[in-house]
């Protein structure tokens, strides 16, 4: 097990059937069903959320120059969903941001980005920064370096950002990011699938 990246084997799960009407989550489907660019599903218990790329904050990647869209088609349920493929950038920002109120409140809940690598890659020998800001502003944002050096070229990786637990008198935006502003280094060969926002104890 990589000490590092401990959740690798998190990359062949299976990812839960996508369901038509979850139990008690109204709001969080119709927020879902207007956005082409999120899914949402439930597991036995609890709500899950993908927000791909498309519904991101990307630095660039409004430019073929530097980033490059492409159709998702490695599952059945990501019909009509783009990942998106870097080709050179030295500014990396990836931000995003989810309204806590669509989550079951008093479970924790995991931020994770899906990314993998593809050579060629080059430019990542400085760590990129993850951070996660919770909405009640009680709390210092979460956040840390990670090397992508050490993850696996060609497959799908889970990196967690952070962890939180939603409660109804706190519930608000989260902002998750992954960024690296400082080497200089150009970069290139990262791949993102999309930011995951689960469970973190599932049944």
């Amino acid at each position: 097990m990589n000490k590092m990246f401990p959740n690798w084997d998190r990359v062949k799960r299976v990812e839960p059937k996508l369901l038509d009407t979850p139990r008690n989550y109204e709001a969080s489907l119709k927020n879902a069903k207007n956005n082409a660019h999120i899914k949402s599903w439930v597991d036995e218990k609890n709500s899950s959320f993908m927000l791909y790329p498309r519904n991101l904050s990307i630095t660039w990647s409004d430019d073929p120059n530097y980033w490059t869209w492409f159709p998702s088609k490695e599952s059945p349920n990501e019909a009509g969903v783009e990942a998106v493929a870097l080709k050179n950038v030295c500014w990396l920002d990836i931000t995003g941001k989810f309204d806590t109120k669509n989550l079951t409140p008093g479970i924790t809940y995991e931020v994770v980005f899906k990314v993998k690598l593809e050579d060629p890659a080059y430019g990542w020998d400085t760590p990129v920064n993850i951070k996660l800001v919770l909405p009640d502003g009680n709390h210092k944002p979460q956040e840390q370096k990670v090397s992508l050096t050490e993850i696996p070229r060609y497959q799908w990786v889970d990196i967690i950002v952070g962890e939180f637990k939603p409660e109804k008198n706190s519930a608000g935006e989260i902002v998750f990011s992954m960024y690296e502003h400082e080497s200089g280094l150009w970069k290139k060969g990262l791949f993102l699938k999309g930011v995951e926002i689960c469970p973190k104890y599932k049944n």
